[in-house]
């Protein structure tokens, strides 16, 4: 090859390379992301798990001072429509004897009604105080009698060895009358 046809070839146009390099790289990921997708997707929660993640509850029919207890999440969750004295009483106890201080208008969106995971929060029992007559512990809350914690009427803990409160789970009044956990 002669120095005049070496000359006479075209140069590379580096801003066509650049954009070959970007649209090539670009094409990589986007393919690689489509390849992973049905991996990463059959990973969420299948719709039969989707549905237990809330449950409806009317509270139409509760009476002042009565509980109820339903299932959410394959745990059971307190419903209890307190009275204005429990309520009264609650709110007026000082903080100052809690393992774990709360006041009772952070657990409740209502006064009278309080929502807790019916779960110890010492090694997972199901507390007693739900049927009227059982045994609800020195503060006429909830007692789990394995090992002898005490909760008050707003589900605080008060003695025995579970270092927290029960749960409140996220829920909200979807009436006057109807709940919506989770």
């Amino acid at each position: 090859m002669s120095e005049s046809e070496v000359s006479d070839a075209p140069e590379a146009d580096p801003d066509r390379r650049d954009f070959l390099y970007l649209t090539t790289g670009a094409m990589a990921v986007f393919g690689t992301a489509a390849a992973l997708w049905p991996f990463i997707d059959q990973m969420n929660p299948s719709a039969d798990v989707l549905s237990r993640g809330t449950t409806e509850v009317d509270l139409s029919s509760m009476e002042p001072g009565q509980r109820i207890t339903v299932k959410w999440r394959g745990q059971p969750v307190f419903v209890d429509r307190r009275t204005a004295k429990t309520v009264e009483l609650v709110r007026t106890e000082p903080l100052t004897d809690f393992k774990d201080p709360e006041l009772d208008a952070d657990r409740v969106l209502r006064d009278e009604w309080l929502v807790v995971v019916g779960v110890c929060t010492h090694l997972g029992c199901i507390p007693l105080g739900q049927a009227a007559g059982s045994e609800r512990g020195g503060w006429g809350g909830w007692f789990c009698p394995c090992h002898g914690s005490h909760y008050d009427q707003s589900g605080r803990i008060r003695k025995g060895p579970a270092p927290k409160n029960l749960a409140v789970p996220q829920y909200e009044f979807i009436s006057d009358t109807k709940i919506r956990i989770g």
